[in-house]
């Protein structure tokens, strides 16, 4: 008798704590999905040459820290703190958003012969590697930083033909869609500079 007290026991509590889990599924099918609002940067306007067509330019995916590297856009409420602004995020994680857009500019340039990522294919001549320092909007100063850390390299010995630091500021309000537009108003001002550098020491 005792046993079969015990087993019933135990029946009845695995079937409250299934009645409990389906509840819960049963929720959050029917509970709405918070919303995120989701950015995009746009393709930077950058002037063609009419010459100079020789490289063929390969854009690794550029290195970033763990709280960059990610589709979140960072907030920085002081210098030693990291946030990111809810209900927002970028169209793909960070690093692969700026591999894009500073292919666009080397390819819309009309400086190189061609410009890409790896794996398709080019008989590359140089390679741009970058590292994001910062893709930040600090609120204490109400503004959005860029900081980009580029080498060239010559993709055949390896060898680093230059190096340079490239960075741009835009103010900002205090919202997602304000801190987007700021970055885009500061990217495109910065991956034109980047193209005309890597064209001088190409």
């Amino acid at each position: 008798m005792r046993t079969t007290a015990r087993i019933r026991s135990t029946t009845l509590r695995l079937a409250a704590a299934c009645g409990v889990v389906l509840l819960a599924a049963g929720c959050s099918a029917i509970m709405p999905t918070p919303s995120v609002d989701t950015y995009d940067l746009a393709r930077p306007a950058v002037a063609r040459a009419a010459s100079g067509r020789t490289l063929q330019v390969l854009v690794p995916e550029p290195a970033a820290d763990r709280a960059v590297d990610t589709d979140r856009i960072v907030v920085r409420p002081s210098a030693t703190e990291i946030a990111y602004f809810s209900g927002a995020q970028w169209a793909d994680r960070l690093p692969r958003l700026v591999q894009s857009r500073l292919v666009d500019v080397l390819q819309a340039s009309g400086r190189f012969r061609a410009a890409g990522r790896p794996g398709q294919g080019l008989a590359i001549d140089r390679q741009v590697v970058t590292e994001i320092r910062a893709f930040d909007y600090e609120a204490s100063a109400h503004r959005v930083v860029i900081a980009l850390s580029v080498k060239l390299m010559d993709d055949r010995s390896g060898r680093v033909i230059a190096a340079e630091a490239f960075r741009a500021e835009e103010p900002s309000g205090d919202d997602p869609k304000s801190a987007v537009a700021a970055f885009d108003r500061a990217q495109s001002r910065l991956l034109p500079e980047i193209v005309a550098w890597v064209a001088k020491r190409g």
